[in-house]
């Protein structure tokens, strides 16, 4: 089985900006406790990827290529809003970070993910990340589709 180790933070700081960013579309074909169903383009490039229920930082992932054309037509299937962000790739003593910088309802957000090989495995934090938000299920990109973050209370 495919298993996603990984741990969230917001960004506190600008020295992420440097690197280039790819734009991102993603929408949910099924948001339920017990899956999730997205489909997203990245670029040029169409996934469909099917997530279980996180327990800690894990959880299951499987993720397949889609033609781009379907992405496109199954991105009109979605519950809610698309979900848009540019993400940058950032290496920061050896591990590649994801920063998300997002758009439209939830600009002003920007998170940083991680990926481990284990949920106790030790890594550095770059000057730019803040708190962590692994557990907390709001700044999950399922659940900004339907509450965005511009709908929260003095953002939080």
């Amino acid at each position: 089985m495919a298993v996603e180790i990984e741990r969230k933070f917001l960004v506190t700081g600008d020295a992420w900006r440097t690197a280039p960013g790819t734009r991102y579309s993603q929408g949910y074909l099924n948001r339920d406790k017990s899956r999730t169903v997205r489909v997203r383009i990245a670029g040029d490039q169409g996934f469909l990827t099917i997530k279980g229920v996180s327990v800690g930082a894990t959880r299951a992932e499987f993720e397949y290529p889609v033609p781009l054309a379907d992405a496109e037509a199954m991105l009109l299937l979605c519950d809610g809003p698309v979900v848009r962000k540019t993400r940058h790739v950032v290496v920061h003593a050896g591990m590649a970070w994801e920063v998300d910088a997002f758009e439209g309802d939830n600009a002003g957000l920007v998170v940083a993910e991680i990926e481990l090989a284990s949920e106790d495995q030790a890594f550095a934090l770059p000057d730019w990340v803040g708190a962590e938000v692994t557990g907390d299920a709001r700044y999950f990109n399922s659940n900004l589709a339907v509450r965005p973050f511009r709908t929260w209370n003095n953002g939080g």
